[in-house]
């Protein structure tokens, strides 16, 4: 990474994709410390004027000339460019930080890493659940798990089937579970189906790893109701968490933070890890919060899943 950016008193932030979630992401840049929102790109100019002009920043469709203006960028297009996007600012020495998931198939995940270990820059994935995780304490229990089972479910809408179910709502419990577990995925069997888009849009599956550990996996886009729950089993007890909630029950001997709700992780989990990824920037964190080669590592996963709810 250059010390120029490293150093620089106010780091100039880009944003590429002017939908929902480039909003959030451009919001997050204004309101934070140390970083300005200056370009916003979009393939469709009035799109990223949109979205840029009332927060004070350039709209591009031209990325050489969106990508001059920045120091660190943030990739929020739909999944399928994510790619691409991170590809032509990692090449242009650019840090990255990608929405999830980190890219719709191995290969480009596996070039945007090799990608930002030759520019020497942070390339950090929005897992931001990992956030939540930290904020409870959960990722301290000195235990490893024996068993987990989440739940994820959500009501129709007509954002973001351009990826499967999987890798859109489940691939978050995708990356706790490795998160909290150190073994590799070893098998994964399942079912799903195809019910309103041309992808899965509901999965159950179970994956067993090399040491025991076995994660339950539901997902769902079409159901009527939204349930977002995971259960994890400890040798010394169990902990339940209901995300929507923003609850948990713990029956291990391990202390949780009870108003973990309150901790500015807790209330804003997006927020805190865009921060981390700019700290990383910075070099006053040695990595973001979930790393692109964990993200890659949660995306194997999530196309091994795939592959056996297909294959049913």
């Amino acid at each position: 990474m250059t010390q120029a950016i490293q150093q620089a008193a106010v780091l100039r932030a880009g944003v590429v994709g002017a939908g929902v979630f480039g909003g959030y992401h451009a919001k997050k840049y204004v309101e934070l410390p140390g970083v300005d929102l200056v370009a916003v790109f979009d393939i469709d100019l009035a799109r990223a004027a949109a979205l840029a002009e009332p927060l004070g920043a350039t709209p591009y469709d031209d990325m050489a000339a969106f990508l001059a203006a920045v120091d660190v960028v943030t990739v929020a297009t739909p999944a399928v460019h994510h790619a691409g996007a991170a590809l032509a600012a990692l090449k242009a020495g650019k840090p990255v930080y990608s929405e999830k998931p980190l890219a719709v198939t191995p290969q480009d995940a596996d070039a945007m890493v090799a990608a930002a270990l030759k520019a020497g820059v942070p390339l950090a994935c929005g897992h931001q659940e990992r956030v939540v995780f930290r904020a409870m304490g959960l990722l301290d229990i000195p235990e490893q798990p024996l068993r987990l089972e989440a739940v994820r479910r959500g009501t129709p809408s007509d954002r973001n089937l351009d990826v499967s179910v999987v890798l859109d709502l489940m691939i978050h419990d995708i990356d706790l579970a490795l998160a909290l577990c150190a073994a590799e995925p070893v098998t994964v069997e399942g079912e799903g189906a195809i019910t309103r888009s041309d992808s899965l849009d509901w999965v159950k599956v179970e994956a067993t790893f090399e040491n025991g550990f076995t994660a339950v996996f539901d997902a769902s886009r079409v159901a009527e109701a939204r349930e977002r729950t995971m259960k994890v089993v400890y040798p010394s007890g169990e902990v339940e968490i209901d995300f929507l909630a923003r609850t948990f029950r713990n029956t291990t001997p391990f202390p949780l933070i009870e108003d973990f709700t309150g901790t500015p992780a807790g209330k804003d989990p997006l927020g805190l890890s865009v921060a981390g990824f700019l700290a990383a920037v910075r070099g006053e964190t040695p990595r973001p919060v979930v790393t692109g080669e964990e993200a890659a590592r949660a995306l194997d996963l999530a196309l091994a899943v795939e592959q056996a709810a297909e294959g049913h």
